[in-house]
């Protein structure tokens, strides 16, 4: 199916961003599609968001020690950004290279690894995979502090091929040894004490005389290896291409069979993954061309509904509806509350469950968080005064016919589709409603709950469930 204009132009912002309010989609409706793509890719161009506000309003922001506090401060940023695809590929890689402080206990070291992502996240495979190797969070995370010259620790060497880059079946145990001893003596400088004055930031460390030095044998290379080398020749495999892109495929166009299962079971599009990794590899892995080669493709413009949304895109996208959480907060937000949102809709940010990440697609899915997501969302309407329902209210007019409430609010949600069974379901509280007056302050503080109860209705759909 090839959605109309602005209904394609949404889809882009779901998945490259967390959604867009209808005003959003105005101020984008004249540009071309192939212009927001680069637009998305360019963030440089538009501002960051002022936390100058939020910190204001939040003075617990201002010390290290709260990871559910900076973790809601993210959403936060998924929300307001004006540099979506930034904030999304950060949050891509945090699933890919999930990092917890269920270990760590330390929030600097995170908060610095999430700002890593948020800044090379668009740049290519070896600068993240080099950066990260380098991270302090990661280090500890995964025991490369550990890993000494004269006692090799293979916990990091282990994961950076199974889980990061090339997956199972593509390496042997030898080549685990090898590179966990190309990377001895990558470490990180031991943070102050946490008392009295909190976590103090941490830095990484290379220490020569804990390196390893001898000869080493990699995926079939001999040579006197440390870890930069060791990337530069994952970087080279096919198979890095082929893990990565199946990650980007699930990520950001349709829902893939979950990563141990990677091994036995191919891509559900095997040629749009093959043409995703021959850009890739064409390009030497740098990550925009392919992500423009993905955004503007059929397969992804095809790919409407066909992915369950995560719970930080649920929420953020939900709340860019409602117009709460905007740059200055009104009185009762606190961003811990979006943390504690997600994390009870199976989404922990900054804590993740295993070195795996989480699992994706419908397993986000049960009894209990499709509760959570449906209260959160009808929630988000019950205030009548929101900013964002209160737009909602102006671009109705002054009436609204009980024929057309139902395709105007879905044009308010932002050019969102229903199946038939639930657009007649919808239609039956439509006509039960009637004609709608809000043609004076004394209507609309009468009948804008009607509105509001069919806006609740539409994000309790299925549908709404998916990007």
């Amino acid at each position: 199916m090839v959605a109309k204009d602005l209904e394609l132009k949404a889809h882009l912002l779901r998945r490259a961003g967390f959604g867009a309010s209808r005003s959003e989609l105005d101020k984008i409706s004249r540009k071309s599609y192939e212009d927001i793509v680069e637009d998305l890719l360019h963030p440089d161009k538009f501002q960051l968001p002022d936390e100058d506000c939020l910190i204001r309003y939040t003075p617990e922001l201002s010390y290290h020690d709260s990871h559910p506090l900076f973790a809601g401060k993210w959403i936060w940023r998924m929300i307001n950004s004006e540099r979506p695809l930034e904030e999304k590929m950060a949050l891509f890689w945090h699933h890919v290279f999930a990092t917890g402080y269920s270990k760590s206990e330390h929030t600097p070291t995170l908060i610095a690894q999430i700002d890593t992502f948020r800044q090379n996240g668009l740049t290519s495979l070896k600068t993240v995979l080099l950066d990260l190797a380098k991270d302090p969070a990661m280090n500890y995370w995964l025991d490369n502090c550990e890993n000494h010259s004269d006692q090799p620790n293979e916990n990091w060497g282990r994961e950076l091929l199974e889980l990061f880059s090339m997956g199972v079946g593509n390496y042997t145990e030898d080549d685990i040894k090898h590179a966990s001893r190309a990377f001895t003596g990558w470490t990180f400088e031991q943070p102050l004490p946490l008392y009295p004055s909190g976590h103090y930031e941490s830095s990484f460390v290379y220490d020569p005389s804990d390196h390893d030095d001898s000869e080493k044998v990699f995926l079939g290379r001999r040579g006197n290896f440390n870890g930069e080398d060791i990337i530069d020749i994952i970087c080279e495999e096919k198979a890095t291409a082929l893990f990565i892109c199946r990650h980007l495929y699930n990520f950001f166009v349709e829902d893939e069979p979950q990563v141990p299962a990677w091994n036995i079971e191919p891509p559900r599009n095997p040629e749009a993954i093959e043409s995703m990794i021959a850009v890739l590899m064409d390009n030497d892995g740098e990550l925009k061309p392919l992500l423009r080669f993905m955004f503007n493709s059929d397969f992804f413009k095809e790919s409407i509904y066909k992915k369950v949304k995560n719970p930080s895109e649920f929420i953020a996208g939900t709340i860019k509806l409602s117009g709460t959480y905007g740059i200055v907060p009104r009185t009762g937000e606190t961003v811990g509350s979006l943390y504690s949102a997600a994390t009870v809709m199976g989404q922990s940010l900054m804590n993740p469950p295993t070195v795996e990440g989480w699992h994706t697609g419908h397993e986000w899915i049960d009894g209990g968080t499709l509760n959570e997501r449906v209260n959160f969302a009808v929630n988000q309407f019950n205030d009548l005064e929101t900013p964002g329902f209160m737009e909602m209210i102006n671009r109705l007019g002054n009436s609204v016919k009980g024929s057309e409430l139902l395709d105007r609010c879905l044009d308010l949600v932002g050019q969102f589709d229903i199946g038939d069974e639930t657009r007649e379901s919808l239609c039956r509280y439509a006509d039960a409603v009637g004609d709608i007056d809000l043609s004076s302050d004394q209507a609309k503080s009468e009948n804008a709950v009607k509105v509001a109860r069919m806006i609740q209705l539409i994000v309790s759909t299925r549908e709404y469930q998916f990007a």
